[in-house]
């Protein structure tokens, strides 16, 4: 008989709370910690401009893995629609959404910038704490090609940490336009650029300088490629980066130019961050198009927001439009914050008493941000049991507020 997986649990009536491994659920007080982070980062990006969209937990899958959403099929959970019997799928990312509302529901000319908060659902763990349902926020900007919208996101998204309370974040740098260039110029067929961009991710340098050797390119080709894979460090690496990628097509110049203003404007509004500059980092190559930046923390292994400028995105849904953006785990931020919880809230327990001058009391109080409970019948109503540091007590047939 084979071997049971050890993944597989049997369901009794004594195990029937387990939840799927993965999937996790936000209790007292951590439920009111990611609501307290979750508004402040809303108010911060209505702030700057972003207006607020709720894509479906669902759509067509055709819709979900399109674009941007290649990548995600193996992470998407697929579900049949028994009205019409096509394919859906549980999203487990919002960005593609975002992309379709901006080119199919919104069809603006100008600037649109969008934000949004919501659940995302991973068939596996993902990066972020090996959690399989992230509580995904991020920050769109649509319609605008120039350098300025890249520095306003990478800003909005240090804002979002800072609002969240983590340690001050290094910010790694990259262009993927850089080495898709350099690939170009050499004639590299797919498969060589697939195999040596896998090399690259690895920094596998004695593999990579094999690898190249096998390629017919041009020893210029060859040494340009070769040492992307060294073109890390601060920022004053682009200038070694400047000198060794020199003859070069004219768009790597460009990227290494763009790559300084994103750095000098970081470095003016946000002079605490460290900046990392790797022109081998190539993250999300398949779908952007340009900058990328990813933020880490002290002690963390793992990005805790990242982002980039992934133009043309909307074009499978009808319109092309430059876009540039970011994205976070709120759970993943709340978890690494340096904000502690917060202590009992306190509050105000009313008796079980129908007294309509009392109903009105507490009506009165709760308009004023008080926090009331009323006692119920046949309870024990303890008011520190049920985290209440005052009481409501009638004298003088007044009912008044006073320390439990």
């Amino acid at each position: 008989m084979p071997t049971q997986s050890k993944r597989f649990v049997h369901m009794t009536d004594s195990n029937r709370w387990l939840l799927p491994e993965g999937i996790d659920e936000a209790l007292p007080p951590l439920a009111e910690r990611l609501e307290t982070c979750r508004r402040r980062i809303l108010d911060l990006y209505h702030g700057w401009g972003y207006e607020l969209v709720m894509p479906p937990f669902v759509e067509y899958l055709e819709s979900l893995l399109t674009g941007t959403g290649h990548g995600l099929d193996l992470q998407t959970f697929k579900l049949t629609d028994q009205l019409n019997g096509r394919l859906m799928g549980v999203r487990a990312d919002m960005t593609p959404q975002v992309a379709r509302i901006d080119a199919h529901r919104l069809k603006r000319e100008g600037v649109s910038r969008l934000c949004y908060v919501g659940t995302v659902l991973h068939t596996r763990p993902d990066g972020f704490a090996g959690s399989r349902s992230l509580l995904q926020l991020g920050a769109e900007l649509y319609g605008h090609a120039g350098l300025a919208s890249d520095v306003e996101i990478l800003r909005l998204m240090l804002e979002t940490l800072a609002v969240c309370e983590v340690d001050t974040p290094c910010v790694d740098l990259g262009h993927v336009g850089i080495f898709r260039s350099l690939a170009a110029d050499a004639a590299l067929d797919p498969e060589q650029e697939t195999r040596l961009f896998d090399l690259l991710q690895r920094k596998a340098l004695p593999e990579i300088r094999a690898c190249l050797a096998q390629f017919p390119i041009t020893a210029d080709h060859r040494r340009r490629l070769g040492v992307l894979a060294d073109l890390n460090g601060d920022p004053d690496t682009l200038d070694r980066a400047r000198d060794e990628l020199a003859g070069a097509d004219d768009a790597v110049m460009i990227a290494l130019d763009a790559l300084e203003h994103l750095a000098r404007a970081v470095r003016a509004s946000h002079p605490h961050v460290t900046l990392h500059v790797d022109l081998a980092e190539l993250r999300g190559y398949h779908y952007h198009t340009g900058l990328v930046f990813a933020a880490y923390l002290p002690g963390n292994g793992q990005e805790v927001a990242r982002g980039g400028r992934y133009d043309d995105i909307g074009r499978v849904f009808g319109r092309a439009r430059p876009a540039t953006g970011f994205s976070a785990d709120l759970k993943t931020l709340v978890r690494l914050s340096r904000c502690p919880e917060r202590a009992a809230p306190g509050g105000i327990l009313a008796p079980a008493d129908p007294d309509p001058a009392l109903i009105h009391a507490i009506v009165d109080l709760r308009r004023r941000g008080e926090r009331v409970i009323q006692g119920l019948d046949r309870q024990d109503n303890d008011a520190v049991a049920l985290g209440c540091d005052r009481v409501l007590v009638k004298t003088n047939n007044q009912w008044t507020v006073v320390d439990a």
